[in-house]
């Protein structure tokens, strides 16, 4: 009988836990609310007046207002580059508790400034890149605050909530443009309310964290063991002189006794030459940027940054719909980012799974293209070709679906698992500020690319991307699926033009792989 109480303990949730877990998966909301309500509300009326967005004041400069549009969405992502950077010390520095509410206060002053700019537009500017500091080192301060809290078993599965609530935030925010579009006057009142809406949640998550404690790895970190010691047992709901704490605790400790061994002689900057200098590392730090260079150049992001624009040129009428749209792309994309960070990724692999989300991408910018290109009506006085219009509408959709089950979240995991301790913490940093900055321009470029390009060469380029990303990683990336952290040299061995055939060989009476 005791034995069948234990075994249920284990798949219980203490509610302290749940609720930390809630609390800090909030720092997903900032970076998920501004892809999804804030890029859809420029695109309201009283937005567009307040800040000179109307189409009809630039009826002979369709390029400045590009820019203009281009500037005000893509600077929060410059300043959220910075911000992951600069988060990158603050949260050996401060802590990762302290860390994250530093960064809660610095996303919700920029964002009160940018809320009440009107019409200012360098104050707007400003205001943006000083919340993407914040919005950026939460990206960074939030999943390291929940792998560090989540048992071995769990922790893919608590890290991903950070994903999860990220992605529900972005389909709600369309949901809320459209309820403003709908019900409300066309006044500064109307945007003010749509994109000050995320510093309730924020904030009052800001107010529960200093009710929960600093994670039990730093506090061990730092030597302050008794302190860890009792964290963790009120994370894990029991007492704290249980075996179970006794053995996770020694883990830690153990863990964390080894890393700073490993560290204790090597500065990033060794750390970073060290990666060019091994030729074994040199091709695990190369296929990390080349993965997160294709992923931001598929174009995910500029997609879902100007869905409601791209849907309206797919052939959905009314921007009312078209916001309607955009929520239902933010549902596809939250359901496929579910289904593959709590299935797919460890069913059919990292590999498979990116070359299946490539495959899709491409066939989705493909047909796109053509529609862009050949079937959509040259003029607003021509009827749409509605069979040609529907199939459009479909391939973003199926874009959505291969984004997500693809590039949009593996880079993340690769680089978390594909390197040794000694140099981790400097490639997955270079991996992210890269990731930021080629956001940025992926977001800052779109706009002009439309209107440069005429729609269908954004597409065609897009496409181009997608098919050197099939190719370059169909040869390069070789599958991590089962192998451990400390074995991952073995599939790195050899010539780069073999990864997509290596293995590891598994030990007597081990099975390793896919």
């Amino acid at each position: 009988m005791r034995r069948l109480e234990l075994d249920r303990s284990r798949w219980t949730t203490p509610p302290f836990y749940a609720f930390v877990i809630l609390v800090i998966a909030c720092g997903s909301i900032p970076k998920g609310y501004d892809e999804g309500g804030y890029s859809a509300s420029v695109r309201l009326d009283s937005f567009k007046t307040d800040f000179n967005l109307l189409e009809s004041n630039w009826t002979n400069d369709e390029t400045g207002l590009a820019n203009r549009t281009a500037n005000i969405t893509s600077f929060n992502v410059l300043g959220a580059a910075l911000g992951a950077l600069i988060s990158l010390d603050l949260n050996d520095r401060l802590g990762r508790l302290r860390s994250w509410r530093l960064a809660c206060v610095v996303w919700m002053s920029g964002t009160f400034i940018q809320v009440f700019a009107s019409g200012i537009y360098g104050l707007l500017l400003f205001a943006r890149i000083w919340a993407g500091l914040g919005a950026g080192a939460l990206t960074v301060a939030t999943p390291l605050y929940l792998s560090e809290i989540a048992p071995t078993r769990t922790r893919g599965l608590i890290v991903s909530i950070y994903m999860v609530v990220l992605l529900t935030v972005l389909a709600l925010g369309f949901f809320i443009n459209y309820g403003a579009k709908v019900h409300m006057s066309p006044t500064r009142i109307q945007y003010r309310l749509v994109q000050s809406i995320p510093l309730i949640p924020v904030g009052i998550a800001f107010g529960a964290s200093f009710v929960i404690p600093e994670t039990p790895r730093y506090l061990i970190s730092q030597y302050r063991l008794d302190q860890g010691r009792n964290v963790l047992a009120r994370l894990r709901g029991t007492d704290i002189s249980s075996p179970e704490i006794e053995d996770e605790f020694n883990l830690i400790t153990t863990q964390t006794r080894l890393r700073a061994d490993t560290l204790s002689s090597a500065s990033n900057w060794t750390a970073l030459k060290e990666t060019q200098t091994n030729p074994n590392y040199r091709q695990r730090f190369w296929l990390l940027i080349a993965m997160q260079t294709i992923s931001q150049w598929t174009g995910g992001n500029g997609i879902t940054y100007y869905v409601s624009t791209i849907f309206e040129s797919a052939g959905v009428t009314g921007n009312a719909t078209s916001l309607i749209s955009s929520g239902a792309y933010g549902i596809v994309k939250l359901v496929f980012t579910m289904a593959f960070t709590w299935g797919l990724i460890d069913y059919i692999g990292r590999r498979r799974c990116a070359l299946l989300g490539l495959t899709l991408q491409l066939a989705a910018h493909v047909y796109l293209a053509c529609y862009m290109g050949v079937l959509r009506p040259v003029d607003d006085s021509k009827p749409i070709n509605e069979p040609a219009s529907n199939a459009a509408i479909a391939s973003i959709f199926i874009y959505a679906v291969g984004w997500s089950v693809g590039l949009c979240t593996i880079p993340y995991l690769y680089g978390t698992e594909i390197f040794p301790t000694r140099i981790r913490n400097v490639s997955y940093a270079v991996s992210m500020s890269l990731h930021w900055f080629f956001q940025f321009a992926v977001v800052r470029v779109t706009p002009n690319m439309f209107v440069s390009l005429h729609d269908w060469g954004a597409y065609l380029f897009w496409a181009i991307i997608c098919f050197v990303g099939l190719i370059v990683l169909g040869i390069w990336m070789p599958e991590t699926k089962g192998v451990d952290i400390e074995r991952m040299g073995e599939l790195f061995e050899g010539p780069w033009y073999l990864r997509w055939r290596a293995r590891v060989q598994p030990k007597e009476g081990e099975r390793v792989g896919p």
